[in-house]
């Protein structure tokens, strides 16, 4: 009786051998990307520098704040905060954006965790964000330094710190790895993305409240109770050591270096587990079962036939598809930031909601670029003119369904923030106006200029490689256009207003001209679009 040989086990590299692989590749990856054009490799290396270059002379400011002010080491920790907000938050909303950060691509290969770890924090560490977290690190020790003790405490805490730092995002990446790749996790980096512009403004407004605008007295006083907290939190807490041996505490130098160094462990430790769970542990996205084709019940109030339908599909399209959601939730970000930040520096005005107006209209932009090879399914159904007005006229529909409502709510917001409320009807009307006017001139340029979408779903990346000179047609002529189909309405406000005269016509001028100037748009592309979609097809498909 003959028995099968037992297969021969896969084999394990060893541990060496993982990390150089690992680092290789990072390099590999790295040369790669920049070998693509040399126009980005152009951009990435001025990029690079200029980023190096404006962390050291933030690094370099650092330092010379050091004996002049008091409090300046206050200033050093307040920038180690933010640094590590940043490497910890960065993650979540740009991993899809980083392959080297994404170790579930690794699941499939034979190995162990221990060599995986070492080899995949030895290739975090090569970068330019890496190289410019050091930079900046170095400065705000050098803030609080003070002789020898405190050059030896960061030789030790300066580059924990950015070990900390490192290991901190990865660890984070790991452990929302299979979050982060779903499309639950590319919502979640839209509305990251949104809340780390609402951050940044909220600092720049703080910062000007501290530092003042130029030519004012530096003050750092108010940074003296938040720092006192942030010192002795890790990775923080390394490089504020260099602060606290200069004054010749010693003991207290040693727990904060100490405490840098657990938390590094611990992260370490959050990241090892991990990874050994993304080896040995199946997808739980992958072992559900189909629940069947959702319903279409809830869209009864939707227009019937064609229009109907088109309207349903893109509304799904703008809720479901990261890119359209990304398009979508930015714009309304945009507003929201600029509006709050006017409210802020005491320039607000309720005529701001034309922005509204603007960049909701313009969502009809490249309407077909995002089908993707669907699109051919659409192509095949156009056969008569009527057919593309219903095409497009849903899409606009779609597009003003939750444009209007945003306008309508923001206007009463904005008048009550200024005061404003007697030039609430005419914003109210030159939003519309505009609303109408970049509905008309989206659905245009969406036929005459279309331009290839990425085949991923980034939301970080809304166009393909090559497409550059179309998307800045498309949204550089459509700002320009807008402004100019609604001088009518424009026009007769600015004049209204530099003379004293009537505004409340706007308010029935305004939603009048924009549904009027809407309808003519939609009909010249459909006439357009029966000609032109063989082509748009050809490049919806393109890769």
């Amino acid at each position: 009786m003959s028995t099968t040989p037992a297969a021969a086990p896969t084999p394990v590299p060893d541990g060496r051998t993982v990390v150089r692989a690992l680092v290789a590749l990072k390099l590999r990856l790295l040369r790669n990307g920049l070998r693509r054009s040399p126009g980005r490799t152009a951009v990435y290396v001025i990029g690079g520098v200029v980023g190096l270059a404006f962390a050291a002379g933030i690094a370099f400011a650092l330092a010379m704040l050091n004996g002049r002010f008091d409090g300046s080491g206050d200033a050093g920790v307040m920038l180690l905060g933010v640094l590590t907000l940043g490497w910890a938050a960065l993650p979540l909303f740009l991993f899809s954006s980083d392959e080297s950060a994404d170790p579930t691509r690794l699941t499939m290969l034979p190995l162990r965790p221990g060599p995986l770890l070492r080899g995949s924090l030895l290739a975090a560490l090569i970068g330019p964000g890496p190289l410019v977290s050091l930079v900046l690190v170095t400065g705000a020790a050098l803030s609080g330094a003070n002789g020898g003790a405190s050059a030896a405490a960061a030789l030790v805490g300066v580059p924990l710190a950015v070990l900390c730092l490192v290991t901190l995002a990865r660890a984070v990446a790991a452990g929302n790895a299979r979050m982060l790749s779903s499309r639950r996790g590319k919502d979640f980096a839209i509305f990251g993305g949104l809340l780390f512009a609402l951050l940044v403004q909220a600092a720049n407004v703080g910062s000007q409240s501290v530092f003042g605008r130029p030519g004012d007295h530096l003050d750092l006083s108010p940074l003296a109770p938040i720092a006192s907290v942030l010192r002795w939190l890790p990775p923080v807490s390394a490089a504020d050591a260099a602060r606290t041996a200069g004054e010749g505490r010693y003991g207290l130098a040693l727990f904060q270096l100490a405490a840098a160094a657990a938390l590094l462990a611990l992260l370490l430790r959050w990241w090892r587990g991990s990874l050994q769970e993304l080896m040995v542990t199946a997808d739980s996205s992958t072992l559900e079962v189909a629940r069947g084709v959702q319903s279409s019940r809830g869209w009864s109030f939707l227009p019937e036939g064609r229009t109907g339908a088109v309207m349903q599909r893109h509304l799904r399209y703008a809720w479901r598809e990261p890119r359209a959601k990304a398009a979508v939730f930015t714009s309304i970000g945009m507003t929201l930031v600029i509006c709050v930040l006017s409210m802020v520096q005491g320039w607000s005005s309720v005529y701001l909601l034309a922005m509204t107006g603007m960049f909701l209209g313009l969502q009809m932009l490249n309407l077909f670029g995002m089908d993707g090879s669907a699109f051919w399914m659409v192509a095949a159904t156009l056969l008569t003119p009527a057919d593309a007005r219903d095409e497009l006229r849903g899409r606009a529909y779609a597009v003003l369904s939750y444009a209007v409502p945003v306008t309508l709510v923001l206007g009463p917001v904005l008048a009550a923030a200024t005061g404003d409320w007697a030039g609430l009807p005419s914003a109210l009307g030159l939003a519309l106006a505009l609303l109408g006017c970049g509905v008309a001139l989206g659905a245009t340029l969406s036929v005459l200029a279309p331009y290839t979408m990425p085949a991923d779903s980034n939301p970080m990346r809304n166009a393909a490689p090559g497409q550059g000179g179309l998307v800045l047609v498309n949204q550089f002529g459509s700002l320009f256009g807008v402004a100019l189909l609604s001088l009518p309405v424009s026009g007769y406000l600015g004049w209204a207003l530099l003379s004293a005269g009537p505004t409340w016509p706007v308010l029935l001028a305004g939603p009048l001209y924009g549904a009027l100037i809407a309808a003519l748009g939609i009909r010249f592309a459909a006439g357009r679009l029966l000609e032109r979609a063989p082509e748009i097809l050809a490049k919806a498909v393109e890769r």
